[in-house]
C-alpha cells in the first residue's frame, strides 16, 4: 500500500467526525482511529458518506435563493441541520431493496438513524443529534455529497 494513501486516509479521518476508517487493498489492511470528546457528536461510523454541492434554485421571481438562505431561516424556526461529516454518496437505505432510514414527518430521536455516507467502500451511518420531526430531506439517493454539506432539517 503506497504511504501516500495512508498519508490521505489519516486526513480525511482527521477531518471528518469519523471514529475509526478501515482499509483494505491487495491483502494489506489499515486500520486508523481517533478518540473523540464524551460530549457525543451524533455520529456513529458503520456506513457509506456522501453530500451534493450547493444547489442553487430559481424562484417564481428569478431570484436565486442558495442552501445558506435556507439555513438562515431554519435557524430562526428551531431547525436543526444534519451535515455530512465526510465526502461521499448518500444513501436513504441500508440497501437499494430496503426501506428508508427516515421520512419526512418521521419524529427521531438522538441516536437515530437517518442515512448511510459511503466513503471509500466503507459504509457510514449518520445518526441524529437531536430529537424532533424530519421536516426536509435535502439530498436525493445516490447523490454524492461533501463534508459538511446539509442532509437533513429537523424541527426540534
Amino acid at each position: 500500500m503506497d504511504i501516500n494513501l495512508v498519508k490521505k486516509l489519516v486526513k480525511v479521518l482527521e477531518d471528518s467526525r469519523l471514529s475509526e476508517l478501515e482499509v483494505e487493498q491487495e491483502g494489506l489492511k489499515v486500520k486508523l482511529s481517533k478518540a473523540f470528546p464524551s460530549k457525543g457528536e451524533g455520529f456513529a461510523p458503520h456506513h457509506y458518506v456522501h453530500s451534493p454541492a450547493p444547489i442553487q434554485q430559481e424562484t417564481d421571481k428569478g431570484e436565486k435563493s442558495t442552501k445558506d438562505e435556507a439555513q438562515k431561516e431554519a435557524a430562526s424556526a428551531n431547525i436543526h441541520d444534519v451535515r455530512s461529516p465526510i465526502v461521499g454518496s448518500f444513501y436513504r437505505s441500508p440497501s437499494p431493496d430496503a426501506d428508508a432510514y427516515v421520512r419526512v414527518g418521521d419524529r427521531v430521536s438522538v441516536g437515530t438513524v437517518l442515512c448511510i455516507v459511503e466513503a471509500m467502500k466503507l459504509m457510514n451511518e449518520i445518526i441524529s443529534e437531536v430529537d424532533g420531526e424530519v421536516v426536509k430531506i435535502l439530498v436525493e439517493n445516490g447523490q454524492p455529497v461533501e463534508y459538511n454539506q446539509p442532509l437533513f432539517q429537523i424541527k426540534v
